[in-house]
């Protein structure tokens, strides 16, 4: 499996009363960079909703690795939600998040209020096409313009050398690169591992949302996609293993596949010749609550 434990890398331990510092608005956060940066330090980014999980503390961790310095920012971003969605139930944890990034030494938490980040008046949203076209675009129109408006607002803001986003969000890892190319933004963009728990499924602040049966069903995506990988992998019928799979997690309790695709992993294109790398990508609902996935293949 190409995917992280749950298990971290050691971090330096900490009082846990030694919370990170939270700053509020962007000028702070510029004025904490501005004073690393006099320094000679280096700085690593992890952009969050919080409602933290081992899953984001991967990221963190890989951050710690990468430069002297990380900040977290916690922010549920409005325009990313449609009116339908769960941004006014999201969850909201602050407290037990500090708690957690305690434990990995992390320098800062950014944690504005909607307004510090959407001004009065604001007006300006970024349109991105290539890799953002299909796939979740095709159920969730809206979403890929509010996720690169608001992390093109955090890196700005923030100007770290290195941003690390999960793999588990495929598209959103595709379209950040995407993002931070086009506009020359002086940060690389890293993915971090999918984090699992033992039975497979990927961690995510909306598991939450799982009642106990729909919890015990949910790990049947992560293993039909390594079923159809392992197909793919030896040149079998892949088309006929999506179907397959398809019928099955309907028949074993999820109600919805939005997509279940294989696709080409450097422009989530259609699988060709010249493709050298390939990603199964899957979002599908189980009662309320819609789980995405993917895998190398």
């Amino acid at each position: 499996m190409n995917d992280a434990s749950t298990d971290l890398p050691p971090a330096r331990p900490v009082p846990p009363d030694d919370r990170p510092e939270v700053v509020r608005t962007i000028a702070e956060l510029r004025a904490r960079v501005a004073a690393w940066r006099a320094a000679g330090e280096t700085i690593a980014m992890v952009p969050t909703m919080g409602a933290l999980h081992a899953g984001h503390l991967s990221l963190v961790a890989e951050g710690r690795r990468r430069a002297a310095r990380v900040v977290v920012s916690i922010f549920v971003n409005p325009t990313q939600f449609a009116p339908h969605e769960d941004f006014q139930t999201y969850p909201r944890t602050e407290a037990q998040d500090l708690a957690l990034l305690s434990t990995l030494a992390t320098d800062l938490v950014f944690a504005p209020a909607p307004s510090e980040i959407y001004p009065p008046g604001d007006a300006t949203r970024i349109e991105i096409g290539g890799p953002a076209a299909g796939l979740e675009t095709d159920f969730r129109p809206h979403f890929f313009a509010g996720v690169a408006t608001v992390v093109a607002k955090l890196l700005i803001a923030c100007t770290p050398d290195v941003a690390i986003f999960g793999e588990k969000d495929f598209q959103q890892l595709a379209v950040v690169r995407r993002l931070a190319t086009d506009l020359a933004l002086p940060v690389t963009i890293v993915g971090g591992e999918t984090v699992r728990e033992a039975d497979g499924l990927a961690l995510s602040s909306r598991n939450a949302y799982l009642s106990p049966a729909e919890r015990a069903i949910a790990p049947r995506l992560h293993a039909a996609l390594t079923t159809i990988a392992e197909v793919a992998r030896t040149g079998g019928d892949v088309a006929a293993a999506l179907a397959a799979a398809r019928s099955d997690l309907l028949e074993r309790g999820f109600h919805a596949v939005d997509y279940l695709v294989l696709r080409d992993a450097a422009t989530l294109g259609p699988v060709d010749d010249a493709t050298t790398e390939r990603r199964l990508l899957a979002a599908v609902w189980l009662g309320r609550t819609r789980l995405i996935d993917n895998i190398a293949v």
